[in-house]
């Protein structure tokens, strides 16, 4: 039975870290610090790593806001 904290597997898009990294346009590296400092969660599938895209996206793309 899942958790309230867990995702349903319908809410979540499950990606490559390159293909996170490349649609983000940060670094592979750079998402492996993040779930490495627990800033997002990373899934391993076999033995490869993935990550919600959505969640990366929620928790990484900050905007700016602009001065007038």
């Amino acid at each position: 039975m899942a958790t309230q904290d867990k995702k349903s597997s319908a809410d979540q898009q499950l990606v490559s870290l390159a293909e996170a990294a490349e649609q983000i346009g940060v670094s592979v590296k750079t998402i492996r610090r993040r779930i490495a400092d627990g800033t997002v969660h990373g899934y391993r599938v076999g033995r490869l790593v993935r990550v919600d895209l959505r969640e990366l996206e929620e928790r990484l793309l900050v905007e700016i806001p602009s001065m007038k």
